[in-house]
């Protein structure tokens, strides 16, 4: 039985495996029409696994003959330039005698005496090397570089050999001794410090490689019902896209909680029941992909202040990859560029994590969440559900209570302290009574639904940070239509209000045919011995 893939490339015989044939062919007319492409995304988006199909599709290819060679540039980091094209040299050896195996050919002589007695020094031997290599292919075989883990160059060589690259394609007289290159890594060639305002390899073709869509994720998990028999609910699939974005590690992780590690008979159907324990899960656990999106963000104490302004205002982060952060951030995967030209975090399940880790381990107020003589119990109705109306109202009460010490929470920008604080409380509620929460993202930025689940009920939480009068209003509509696309009874809006002169509010209203219960809450703005 095949199984979901989550470490290392993916193969159709041992893993469910989303096709990409229309990328597939997308690449393989770019090197056809001999582009020298690059692919620059982060880790865990199936790079390695797409280039090593297309080096397979083009070994295969009856029609016209091409000879790929695969290399890894991984190891190379710290090596000195001379021992880097010395291995090079090496590689490259051996994958010739790989691929003519495949063919079912040997070297000739007078090709295996060229490959021993040639050394590699620099770029330009290396060049030179590729120009005397073409002469001996067979017949009219076109050679196709493919460099994964290209960023793993030795900061010396990289400079030449992108020059060396760029000469073979530019002056190359007749067909090029390298007909196509593929480079693929996670750092664009912009961001190798090349030490020179112009870049040595402007001729390159990008080539995006995007997260699943919605139609390769039913396409993904459909081979599992194929195979065993055993469905998934529509609004499942629905939810693992909305909450990953599509990104393939997370997807393929789903699948493998959802069909190996959580047990589940096959004569059932996976509910969205199902699902919320997979997805508690995954947000939880130290799983790879999300153990390399924590270490990123912390690489610099400045992510934290534009992570929050994306997540917090509406009116957003200009997606300007000219900005050392923005830049950094998209390279890891992090944020992207929404269609407004907006920067957004790429998926709820990030967003969640982020949270998590900037969230001080202790903010200094976690007893003064309730009041004296009070328990999380007095929380809940009779039936067992949660009283909202009632946990938010002495939100904003505490809120009251704790004044101006909310600013002595540590390590939290005042404009983010309220959302903080909401944060931390609900989490610490719903930890108590045993329940789940998790962040639905419906913008990418400026606002952040916490979306709780008790007892078969969804309770659906707003919050954002006071932006006008416009906005506020607006807001409400937009949280109608999403309460109606999730079947949820009601919803709860709490903006956070920094100006000196907050209009404090608590409103209830029906828009639509659902009810909405508003707060605008006043948030400190400094201790009372610095108020006038």
């Amino acid at each position: 039985m095949k199984t979901f893939g989550t470490y290392g490339p993916v193969n159709p015989e041992e893993h469910y495996v989303v096709s990409r044939a229309v990328e597939l062919a997308d690449f393989i007319d770019r090197v056809k029409r001999g582009q020298y492409v690059v692919i620059f995304a982060p880790r865990q988006t199936g790079k390695t696994t797409f280039f090593q199909w297309a080096i397979e599709s083009l070994t295969a290819d009856a029609a016209e003959t091409y000879f790929p060679i695969e290399l890894n540039f991984e190891l190379y980091e710290d090596y000195a330039a001379a021992d880097f094209y010395n291995s090079l040299h090496k590689r490259v050896y051996q994958e010739i005698k790989r691929g003519f195996q495949k063919r079912g050919h040997v070297l000739s002589a007078t090709l295996s005496q060229f490959l021993e007695e040639t050394e590699i020094a620099d770029h330009v031997a290396m060049m030179e090397f590729f120009e005397q290599l073409a002469g001996f292919l067979l017949g009219d075989m076109k050679l196709v570089l493919v460099i994964d883990e290209f960023d793993g160059i030795p900061q010396a060589a990289v400079s030449g050999f992108l020059h060396a690259l760029r000469h073979i394609y530019v002056h190359g007289s007749g067909p090029r001794c390298l007909h196509s290159v593929a480079l693929v890594g996670v750092k664009q060639i912009t961001q190798l410090n090349l030490n020179r305002s112009i870049s040595p390899f402007n001729i390159q073709d990008e080539f995006t490689l995007s997260n699943f869509t919605f139609e390769q994720v039913r396409e993904l998990f459909s081979q599992w019902t194929d195979e065993v028999g055993q469905g998934f609910g529509p609004e499942v699939i629905e939810n693992i896209h909305r909450q990953t974005a599509g990104q393939p590690f997370l997807v393929n992780r789903f699948g493998q909680l959802l069909t190996e590690k959580m047990n589940i008979p096959k004569t059932e159907t996976i509910t969205m029941t199902h699902f919320s324990k997979a997805h508690t899960e995954i947000r939880e656990e130290d799983n790879a992909n999300l153990m390399h999106l924590i270490t990123n963000i912390r690489r610099n104490p400045r992510f934290k202040n534009i992570l929050m302004e994306i997540a917090s205002y509406e009116r957003g982060v200009r997606f300007n990859p000219r900005r050392e952060l923005i830049r950094e951030l998209a390279t890891h995967g992090v944020i992207g560029k929404d269609s407004d030209g907006m920067c957004q975090i790429v998926n709820p399940i990030y967003q969640y994590c982020i949270l998590q880790t900037f969230k001080p381990e202790i903010n200094g107020l976690e007893h003064d969440y309730f009041p004296e003589g009070t328990d999380f119990l007095d929380y809940l109705t009779p039936r067992g559900e949660i009283n909202m109306e009632r946990l938010l109202d002495n939100f904003r009460t505490f809120i009251a209570r704790a004044g101006f010490r909310i600013l002595q929470v540590p390590e939290t920008p005042k404009e983010y302290v309220g959302q903080d604080l909401l944060y931390a409380y609900l989490d610490q509620f719903v930890s108590l009574i045993r329940s789940t929460m998790y962040l639905e993202v419906q913008t990418g930025r400026g606002r952040m639904d916490l979306i709780i689940g008790h007892n078969a009920r969804k309770y659906i939480v707003e919050t954002k940070i006071w932006e006008g009068h416009r906005r506020y209003e607006a807001a409400k509509r937009q949280l109608a239509a999403y309460l109606k696309l999730e079947d949820a009874r009601e919803g709860y809006y709490v903006v956070f209000d920094h100006r000196v002169k907050p209009e404090p509010r608590v409103e209830t209203e029906t828009i639509d045919g659902l009810v909405l219960r508003s707060y605008v809450i006043p948030v400190a703005q400094e201790a009372p011995s610095r108020q006038a």
